[in-house]
C-alpha cells in the first residue's frame, strides 16, 4: 500500500468535497482498494490486526491529507478497533454470551471486505453526553426496538451500520447500551449538515425507529456503554486526538507554501510564528504518539487514561492555535475561499470543540492533577 500517495490523491480533492459539503466517494474507494477498512480487523478475518499505535499512525497521514475522509475514518476504526481490541475475557466478566464472539467476527470480516460503520451517538441538547441521551430501546419477542433521533452523525447516508447508543425505556436510571444497527428501513437520514469545519465529513441528524435481533446488541450486554467509556476511553477521547494532529500538519505545510510564494517568509515575525508553530505541532503529536504507545502496551491503566485525555486536549488547541497563527501570517488572501489555509483553519477549530471538548479534557486532567478521582464526576 502506498499511503502517501493515497493522502496525496485526498489532499487533491479536500477542497471540491470541502465546498460542496459532500462525503468524499472517491477517497473511500481509495481507502477500500488499500484494505484500511479493515485496518482493526484480525489477520484470521481478513484485516490487518493493526494496534492502536499503528491506527495513530495511519490517522495522522490521512488528517493530513484529508480531515473530514480522517474523521469518518476514524469512526468507522473505533468500532472496528473497539470490537477487535476489547479482550475476550474483560468481555465475558461483563456477561457477555458466547454468542457474541461469532456475531462480532461476523461484523469485522465485513469491515474487512469493505463495509463502513458510523457512530450515532449524540443528539440535540444532550449533545456526545451518554448519560443524558433520549434515543431508547425496548425488548420485543425477537429483540429490539429503537426509537430516537441522533444528530452528528459522520459519513450518515454512506455506512452500511451505525453504532447507535440508547437508553433502556423501562429503566429509571441511565442504563445505556450499544447497537449496531443496519442501514436501511427505520434507519432515515435527515440532511442537516452545513457547518463551519469539516463539511465534508456529511454528519447529518438520523431518524430511528427500527427493529434488530439480539445480534445487534453489541457485546451482547445491556448496559455497559458508560462503564467502558470510564474503563477504555482512547475510542471515545484520543482517536480524535491523531486527526487533529494531522490537519495541524497540513497547517504548516499549506503555510509554508503560501508564505514562501508570496514573499512573506523573509520576515523575522513570519518565521517566529512557523516556528513556534513547528514546536506546537512537534509537541502535540509526541503527547499523540506517547498515549498511543500507553493504550497499545497497558490498555485501561490510570497512567494509560491520563495520556489518553492529554492527547485529545492538546492536539484539539494546538490545531486551532497553529491554524489561526499561521493564517494570520499569511494575510486576508488565504482567507479567501477554496485557499487550503482557509479551508483547514476552519477543520482545525472543530477540534476542540468534538467530545471529549478540550474544556471537559482540561478538567479531568485538573481533577487528576490534583490528586481526585475524575472518574467520580459523570462525564459522558
Amino acid at each position: 500500500m502506498d499511503l502517501p500517495a493515497l493522502v496525496d490523491r485526498m489532499s487533491g480533492r479536500a477542497s471540491k468535497y470541502d465546498a460542496a459539503g459532500e462525503f468524499p466517494e472517491e477517497d473511500f474507494a481509495d481507502l477500500r482498494d488499500a484494505g484500511l477498512l479493515g485496518l482493526m480487523v484480525p489477520p484470521r478475518l481478513g484485516g490487518t490486526g493493526a494496534s492502536f499505535a499503528d491506527y495513530t499512525d495511519v490517522a495522522v497521514q490521512l488528517g493530513s491529507g484529508a480531515g473530514a475522509t480522517a474523521l469518518i475514518f476514524n469512526m468507522h476504526a473505533s468500532v472496528t478497533g473497539a470490537l477487535a481490541h476489547t479482550p475476550d475475557e474483560l468481555v465475558r466478566q461483563f456477561g457477555a454470551p458466547e454468542s457474541f464472539f461469532a456475531s462480532r467476527d461476523r461484523v469485522l470480516a465485513a469491515a474487512a471486505e469493505g463495509a463502513l460503520y458510523a457512530v450515532a451517538m449524540s443528539e440535540r441538547e444532550a449533545g456526545s453526553r451518554l448519560s443524558k441521551v433520549r434515543t431508547a430501546y425496548e425488548r420485543t419477542g425477537s429483540g429490539f426496538r429503537i426509537t430516537g433521533a441522533k444528530t452528528f452523525v459522520s459519513g450518515a447516508g454512506h455506512a452500511d451500520a451505525y453504532l447507535v447508543a440508547a437508553r433502556d425505556a423501562t429503566s429509571g436510571e441511565p442504563r445505556i447500551s450499544y447497537f449496531l444497527v443496519p442501514a436501511g428501513p427505520g434507519v432515515r437520514v435527515r440532511p442537516t449538515w452545513d457547518s463551519l469545519g469539516m463539511r465534508a465529513t456529511t454528519s447529518h441528524d438520523l431518524d430511528l425507529d427500527v427493529e434488530v435481533d439480539e445480534d445487534a446488541l453489541v457485546g451482547g450486554i445491556e448496559g455497559a456503554a458508560l462503564l467502558l467509556a470510564q474503563v477504555m476511553p482512547q475510542w471515545l477521547v484520543a482517536s480524535y486526538a491523531a486527526v487533529y494532529v494531522g490537519v495541524a500538519r497540513s497547517v504548516l505545510r499549506h503555510g509554508a507554501a503560501h508564505l514562501t510564494e508570496r514573499g512573506l517568509h523573509t520576515l523575522p515575525m513570519v518565521r517566529a510564528r512557523m516556528g513556534r508553530a513547528d514546536v506546537q505541532v512537534a509537541a502535540a503529536e509526541l503527547v499523540v504518539r506517547r498515549a498511543a504507545r500507553q493504550v497499545t502496551d497497558d490498555p485501561g491503566s490510570p497512567e494509560t487514561n491520563r495520556w489518553v485525555w492529554r492527547a485529545k486536549l492538546i492536539a484539539g488547541d494546538t490545531a486551532a492555535e497553529v491554524a489561526f497563527s499561521v493564517l494570520e501570517a499569511a494575510g486576508a488572501s488565504a482567507t479567501r475561499r477554496g485557499h487550503p489555509l482557509e479551508r483547514l483553519y476552519r477543520d482545525a477549530r472543530c477540534g476542540a470543540l468534538q467530545p471529549a471538548t478540550s474544556d471537559v479534557c482540561a478538567d479531568w486532567l485538573g481533577a487528576a492533577a490534583l490528586g481526585d478521582n475524575p472518574d467520580e464526576v459523570t462525564r459522558w
